[in-house]
């Protein structure tokens, strides 16, 4: 019997809004038990803290340099072959539920440009054609349909319609939310009416430091994201009232994290874990039970991880890696740290290991006319180990002056493996002399 797969994926969740991730407000339990009896990956993150560009890492398994989908309002090309291609092709239905975001007008997707999905209904920019109680999408002929309820209950509705009716035969549903994203219209955050406790006050220790919008938003944050939990619940419910638990596997995660504009002058596109963390898990078929990932896993590990489970053959083009002999525990040798690619805010690129986490930035670069560059400079380097919350920016102690350099040519390394040109990359200018800093760096600290 062929496993069925589903992703729920959520827009713009912080890892540490589940309780697997240390929130205390009880806010995620489905996905904690997920988390729990499932396969847990713990360091999970995007290579691309951006909607556009994180959608088509997932889909095609390549970063998004290499797809040239590196920001928002660039449609990823028919001819790289999404997760839908590649399960039509081994017999499976395949569907497409909520936010697209990888064709160009905001509301209906052109047949074209629906990444070979046979069933769709949603809107390239959910955010825009969308209200919390005014969910709008279009089917597979262009038209408009209004679904009922709060938006996540509406295409959570939507997708266990769709479960049940293709329940007979293999099939691979992608459930994409808006939630927990701003409502772009007002840069609000807004939750349901009803079963909504506006008394969640838990704030990570970033956000309580750096500020930002994070105290007007973040109750209204969280109660999108336990409504988003309720429904990951309502799916694996229906999955079990179907008999379909077994040999349907779930992937739960998010396209990238929020930063509360304490980072930048918005909610993501940068460098830190607050960006780029986000959270993950899966369930059914082989995950069940697990346990929990030690390992770096990234978004573009999914789509080989998501092929490799069906026993569809994994592209050779493909640059993430899939995660099952992490999950059978086989001796592998597995990456030690995750590559980052940011753009429009700037054209920027990091590495985090880990320990650490080494940022670079082409200052002479636009972010959103240019994809890469030749040259960057050093910005930050943050000890995740002693400083988890990116507090205190290191770059430039002459301390760590070797932490940095071995960091400097690893980065340079996974930019020629993604594809890119080896760049040069301009030392920072020492800000602190090694002999004035409170700490140094002991041997076999270096780089971990």
């Amino acid at each position: 019997m062929k496993n069925n797969v589903i992703i729920f994926f959520t827009d713009q969740q912080r890892a540490d809004t589940t309780g697997a991730h240390g929130n205390p407000c009880g806010l995620t339990p489905n996905f904690d038990r997920t988390a729990k009896y499932g396969t847990f990956p713990e360091l999970s993150y995007t290579p691309q803290p951006l909607c556009a560009p994180a959608r088509a890492v997932l889909q095609t398994g390549k970063y998004a340099t290499t797809t040239g989908c590196y920001r928002n309002e660039i449609p990823l090309d028919p001819h790289d072959h999404t997760l839908a291609w590649y399960f039509n092709r081994a017999g499976y239905d395949t569907g497409y539920i909520g936010k697209w975001h990888l064709s160009m007008e905001p509301g209906a997707v052109p047949e074209k440009w629906r990444g070979d999905y046979s069933y769709f209904l949603g809107a390239n920019a959910l955010e825009l054609t969308s209200q919390p109680y005014n969910t709008v999408v279009y089917d597979n002929d262009g038209k408009e349909v209004k679904l009922p309820g709060y938006r996540v209950d509406a295409l959570t509705d939507a997708s266990i319609r769709y479960i049940d009716e293709h329940k007979n035969r293999p099939f691979f549903l992608m459930l994409s939310f808006l939630e927990p994203h701003f409502q772009n219209s007002n840069d609000s955050y807004p939750p349901p009416d009803v079963d909504y406790d506006a008394k969640y006050s838990y704030m990570p220790a970033d956000l309580a430091a750096l500020g930002g919008t994070s105290w007007q938003s973040i109750s209204g944050y969280y109660g999108m994201v336990k409504r988003l939990d309720q429904a990951y619940g309502r799916v694996l419910d229906a999955l079990k009232s179907l008999g379909l638990s077994k040999n349907t596997i779930v992937l739960f995660a998010s396209d990238h994290g929020c930063h509360f504009k304490t980072r930048n002058s918005e909610y993501k596109r940068s460098c830190h874990e607050s960006s780029i963390r986000i959270p993950m898990a899966l369930t059914g078929g082989p995950f069940t039970g697990g346990g929990t990932i030690r390992e770096l896993v990234g978004l573009e590990d999914m789509a080989p991880t998501l092929l490799d489970a069906c026993g569809i053959p994994v592209p050779e083009d493909m640059q993430g890696h899939s995660i099952l002999p992490l999950v059978y525990h086989r001796e592998t040798d597995w990456r030690k740290e995750a590559f980052i690619q940011i753009s429009e805010s700037h054209v920027g690129r990091a590495l985090r290991t880990h320990r650490w986490k080494y940022a670079v930035a082409a200052k002479e670069k636009d972010g959103w006319n240019d994809s890469c560059s030749d040259v960057y400079e050093e910005t930050e380097l943050y000890d995740l180990e002693h400083d988890p919350y990116e507090l205190t920016n290191l770059i430039g102690y002459g301390s760590h002056r070797k932490v940095a350099d071995l960091l400097c040519e690893r980065l340079k390394e996974r930019m020629e493996q993604a594809g890119e040109h080896r760049p040069q990359i301009r030392k920072a200018d020492i800000l602190v002399p090694a002999n004035q800093t409170a700490r140094t760096v002991f041997p076999g600290e270096e780089y971990e």
